[in-house]
């Protein structure tokens, strides 16, 4: 009887010197595959996330920007058209006014 509990303790002692070597193998697996993760993703020239937000923001006041610009020059470009419109009018009032009139027959 005293052989089997010995048997069981030294059973136990392999078992739980596994487990904790099986815990630091996990460890140091984990922390190499995420050096290896890293290393990789910084060769592949990825901008961080900070820098990606930052990006994302200036484009959108861009954006908006360019829509306030676009609506600014489609106004001014019809104020320009009605102003050449009237010079129009008014340059065939004034070559009406200044044409010598002829006799009607």
């Amino acid at each position: 009887m005293q052989t089997e509990n010995r048997f069981f303790d030294d059973l136990a002692r392999v078992a739980s010197g596994a487990v904790g070597t099986i815990a630091n193998m996990r460890t140091e697996i984990e922390t190499l595959i995420k050096q290896r993760l890293e290393r990789m993703l910084s060769d592949m020239n990825l901008v961080p996330r900070e820098e990606f937000d930052a990006v994302k923001i200036m484009a959108a006041k861009a954006r908006k920007e360019q829509e306030v610009l676009v609506k600014r020059v489609a106004a001014l470009e019809k104020s320009l058209k009605s102003d050449s419109k009237l010079e129009t009018v008014q340059k065939t009032a004034k070559a009406g006014k200044n044409s010598p009139k002829t006799a009607k027959s």
